[in-house]
């Protein structure tokens, strides 16, 4: 069970790290829309591991695991607002990456979709973050220090998940990027 937190951990501290400079992309999205793009899209797959991941402790808790049911539950608020985390994710996620693929007469209405779903994000995450902040922080480092990496069990399989799961989003991302300069000349030809 520590393991799974432990990926869970380490997951969501690289995806702290990734959140915050696609934060800074925001700033000047008009000007930094690839970066943009690009960091939203090496998000997926590490979001996607952390999903399943936190999935998988919350299903062997609720079927009676007793060393899941030994550490007990997250506190009643974070229990609560964890599907609509992972719900709001998604949306953020799925109209970011529909905002490239579909075209001009469904962009405006797509766009509407990624802001509102983007704010309603921001405020479940920053106490989902807030919640885990001290459990993230005193597991994840456990498997990337050089004194305790071998003291713990697992930490190469989750390292190489986690690295595995940043190749795959570069992929994606590199697969994606080409999509920003024609999505950019079509809204600059709608006068956007």
């Amino acid at each position: 069970m520590e393991s799974n937190a432990r990926l869970t951990g380490g997951v969501a501290a690289v995806l702290f790290v990734l959140l915050a400079a696609e934060g800074l992309t925001i700033l000047q999205i008009r000007g930094l829309l690839a970066e943009h793009v690009f960091i939203g899209m090496v998000l997926v797959p590490p979001v996607l591991v952390k999903t399943g991941s936190t999935t998988y402790r919350f299903a062997r808790y609720y079927l009676g695991s007793p060393e899941f049911r030994h550490k007990g539950p997250p506190p009643a608020l974070l229990r609560l607002l964890g599907p609509f985390v992972v719900l709001l994710t998604f949306a953020v996620l799925a109209t970011g990456i529909a905002l490239l693929l579909v075209g001009p007469s469904l962009r405006a209405q797509m766009l509407t979709l990624h802001k509102a779903s983007f704010i309603l994000w921001i405020m479940a995450m920053t106490v989902h973050v807030l919640g885990h902040l001290a459990e993230t922080a005193r597991l994840a480092p456990r498997d990337w220090m050089h004194r305790t990496r071998r003291q713990v069990t697992g930490a190469s399989a989750r390292q190489w998940t986690i690295a595995a799961s940043l190749v795959a989003g570069l992929l994606l991302g590199l697969l994606l990027l080409g999509r920003v300069g024609p999505w950019l000349a079509s809204v600059s030809q709608l006068g956007h």
